[in-house]
């Protein structure tokens, strides 16, 4: 067959899908690249507008993808893409970013596009060298502010707005969803733009700077020669912590489903007399102290949560976000604990030595400050949100070893206390999980599905369904303050011998 009779024929199906699927009428070359008109969009710079291919192994459909600069106030430059797919559902999907930036990854775009969400990214603000890169931050406080929230509230806008006037369509629902950082964008898109979506997924969210203050506490636990602990010695205090607490939830499992409920002291595991801690087996009297104050929750002044302590279980997970040995001096990374070019916003100067920074008496200043006004999302009061029928979902590793379940369990509970919202908050605790994901307990779980159908039924769902794909197990997540327990027969692999139960809302106050 010639060229020109394959190009008509192709030409000819096309429009007869789109005669069958009016819907995707606009999902098109031609109407992809009408987005890059001059004026459509204020404050925006669409700089190209381009339609993608299939992507089978991402599972997404063909999509028109938007990349623009949105400048809503001078200096601004908000980097965002807009992926608008064949298949639209009515329905966007904002997505949170990680650490100090953004996401405009496609991997992180993959679910919605597959289940027919106009997606919505922003580099946050600021290009993305990094997640703990702080060098945008430099003598820029309009990139600051653009982090804190505009980055976020611009993107979805303006990406309303592309996609309504791309389907020519009014768009049916709204929902963001994000780990971590984007955590904290979720909660902050509720608490200062409550219009901007209907529903809010916020998963570990680094709510307030005392994560960031914590990680100071943090870095100083096992960083000198006494206290540092080796692999071996950690792997020997996460076993003896599962020997003395896992089978409190009638389980022998390697998860402990409850650790609030844990008082194994590193004592345990001191050497003996006339022995050396060198050797990996035990631990010196110096490094048990350490655990135990790793462990430990630290107070303010006037009595609030500076640092609420690590979970007992979770000490496999450490290493991912605490040094656990001395090592070159870091003003930013995962481990250090420091905030780099940030700290003139957080601490006030640019050139404050953190290792002067004490959690009882400096955590309430960097709380004060200005940044942590526009940073924190913090604010329990979501009842503007609530009133339109916003629905909130949170959930929590409860093994997290950088933000804390129990400050989101906490904040859950001020929202219920502030709103007395019930059936429009939702709280899921992961026994076992680590930060956003990893981790021996059930981590891998469809939350943007869960919304969906809390959507569709007017149903707040009491259970999310979740597995752990390399140990082969399903069990199922509790809204809380309930958790899982084995039924006491059954397959202990198979979610159906589990069942809910409550077991009270100890958070800051009963944190081991």
């Amino acid at each position: 067959m010639s060229p020109i009779r394959t190009a008509a024929l192709s030409l000819a199906a096309s429009a007869a899908a789109l005669l069958l699927h009016p819907s995707a009428a606009r999902a098109d070359v031609a109407g992809c690249k009408a987005l890059t008109a001059k004026g459509l969009f204020e404050n925006t710079t669409v700089t190209s507008a381009e339609m993608s291919g299939l992507t089978p192994t991402l599972g997404s459909a063909a999509y028109c993808e938007v990349k623009a600069t949105l400048s809503p106030v001078p200096g601004s430059k908000i980097g965002v893409i807009f992926r608008l797919p064949e298949n639209w559902n009515g329905r966007v999907l904002g997505i949170g970013g990680g650490g100090w930036q953004g996401n405009v990854t496609i991997e992180a775009a993959a679910q919605g596009l597959t289940k027919g969400y106009a997606t919505l990214q922003t580099d946050g603000g600021h290009d993305n060298k990094g997640a703990f890169d702080t060098s945008w931050a430099k003598d820029n406080p309009v990139a600051v502010t653009d982090f804190s929230y505009r980055a976020i509230h611009t993107m979805t806008v303006v990406g309303k707005t592309v996609a309504a006037r791309y389907y020519a369509k009014p768009l049916s629902l709204a929902v963001f969803q994000g780990c971590s950082t984007g955590g904290r964008m979720g909660l902050m898109e509720a608490q200062r733009y409550p219009a901007d979506y209907n529903a809010i997924i916020s998963g570990a969210p680094v709510f307030t700077l005392q994560v960031q203050t914590s990680g100071l506490v943090r870095r100083r636990l096992f960083t000198t020669d006494k206290t540092a602990l080796s692999d071996t010695q950690v792997a020997n205090i996460n076993a003896a912590v599962l020997a003395a607490c896992d089978m409190d939830d009638g389980l022998k499992d390697g998860i402990v489903t409850d650790p609030r409920a844990c008082r194994w002291d590193p004592s345990a595991l001191q050497c003996k007399p006339g022995a050396a801690a060198s050797g990996g087996d035990c631990l010196s009297a110096e490094q048990a102290g350490a655990v135990r104050r790793a462990y430990s929750v630290v107070r303010t002044t006037d009595g609030k949560v500076a640092f609420y302590g690590l979970s007992r279980s979770g000490e496999l997970g450490w290493s991912l976000f605490i040094a656990l040995r001395p090592a070159p001096a870091e003003t930013t990374g995962v481990r250090s604990g420091g905030s780099g070019d940030l700290r003139a916003f957080i601490f006030g100067d640019a050139n404050y030595d953190e290792a002067k920074f004490n959690p009882v008496t400096d955590t309430a200043k960097v709380r004060s400050t200005p940044f942590a006004k526009e940073y924190e999302a913090a604010d329990p009061d979501i009842r503007p949100f609530l009133a339109q029928g916003g629905k909130l979902l949170l959930y929590h590793g409860f093994d997290d070893p950088a933000p804390s379940p129990y400050g989101t369990a906490a904040y859950y509970d001020e929202v219920k206390l502030v709103t007395g919202a019930d059936s429009a908050v939702r709280l899921f605790i992961a026994p076992g999980m680590y930060h956003c994901r990893g981790g021996p307990g059930a981590n891998t779980f469809d939350v943007l599905t869960s919304m969906e159908d809390w959507v569709a039924t007017s149903r707040a769902p009491d259970v999310i369904a979740a597995s752990n794909p390399v140990l082969g197990f399903t069990r199922p997540l509790c809204a809380w303050p309930a958790l899982a327990f084995y039924k006491g027969e059954g397959d202990p692999k198979d979610a159906a011998n589990f069942a809910c139960r409550a077991v009270g809302t100890r958070t800051a106050s009963a944190a081991p």
